[in-house]
């Protein structure tokens, strides 16, 4: 039986990843680990392990021991922060366990919004201007946004028309960044890019509206100019496996905003949709032949809410 890892079980990205793989192979077997228990993770999987923090020295034994005693063919780390700390650290981990990510390179352009906008003019996109502080922002580039030079996905997003909002978004939030207000707000698109061994990269363009942050509603679009942007991309990267591109149509072009080296929060929705990025990857690092396919133009989808009664307990702490 195959045992799939999947970390940071708690969050709605890893529990769509957890109903892709139970819903493609049902008999597969899933283990879930998160650092808190005030989710319902532990409805996703057949066990779930109460995790250190991923800052925490402990955390890559924690994990390779973890790994080893499951007998895990695969690690799927979800959140950034595990994300960045693993990648540089694969020889920790059991060596019959894949760790499932987007690669080195594409978790450090990621990771880095600043570094993200650098990436693309050097592989000659159009981008949108960054600023690292108040005094770079330029004099004609209000409105613009402010937002986590990492992580947060479309959590911590302001606008800001004023300097003196600059200025206190930056007094409030240390770290954030500013970047180019995109126009017009409703023509945003998330792209699912996969590619495999031999490099042969398939995309799933959906134009969507956001609600509470997360992707609530899309439709399937086929936009040649964002292709060709996202091809380009995955191939500067060296892509294996699957990342996100959040873009929006402008009136000059498509113009990539942020680069998520991960599955993203539509994975089910894809899944559904017959886009099965999850499953591709995966079957691709097994050595397994990957038929793509490519859902029609105009299909539209929603997300919908739900609930469940948890047990009593269900962490088991092995820390």
């Amino acid at each position: 039986m195959t045992t799939v890892f999947i970390t940071a079980i708690g969050g709605d990205v890893a529990q769509g990843v957890a109903r892709v793989i139970r819903e493609a192979r049902p008999d597969w077997r899933i283990v879930g680990s998160d650092i808190g228990d005030r989710h319902a993770g532990g409805h996703f999987v057949d066990r779930l392990l109460l995790a250190p923090a991923a800052n925490d020295p402990a955390y890559p034994n924690w994990l390779a021991d973890r790994l080893a005693e499951e007998r895990a063919e695969f690690c799927i780390p979800m959140n950034e922060a595990e994300i960045a700390r693993l990648v540089t650290l694969p020889s920790t981990l059991p060596s019959s366990t894949r760790l499932v990510t987007a690669g080195a390179a594409a978790v450090t352009v990621a990771g880095d919004k600043v570094e993200t906008a650098r990436f693309l003019s050097h592989i000659g996109l159009p981008a949108p201007w960054v600023a690292e502080g108040i005094e770079d922002i330029p004099t004609d580039g209000l409105p613009c946004i402010c937002k986590p030079r990492s992580g947060a996905g479309s959590r911590s997003v302001y606008v800001c028309t004023t300097l003196d909002e600059a200025r206190f978004l930056a007094q409030r939030h240390p770290g954030a960044m500013f970047q180019e207000l995109l126009l017009p707000d409703d023509a945003e698109v998330t792209v699912a890019v996969f590619r495999d061994a031999k490099g042969r990269t398939a995309l799933l363009q959906m134009q969507r509206r956001l609600f509470g942050g997360a992707t609530g509603w899309a439709e399937v679009i086929d936009d040649p100019a964002v292709t060709k942007q996202c091809h380009s991309i995955a191939e500067a990267l060296g892509l294996r496996g699957a990342l996100n591109v959040q873009l929006r149509r402008t009136a000059h072009g498509p113009r990539v905003f942020e680069i998520n080296a991960r599955f993203s929060s539509t994975a089910l929705m894809r899944h559904r949709l017959g886009f099965s990025d999850v499953i591709w990857t995966l079957d691709d690092l097994d050595g397994l032949p990957v038929v793509v396919t490519a859902p029609a133009p105009g299909q539209r989808i929603a997300r919908i809410q739900d609930a469940v009664i948890l047990p009593p307990a269900l962490f088991e702490s092995t820390t």
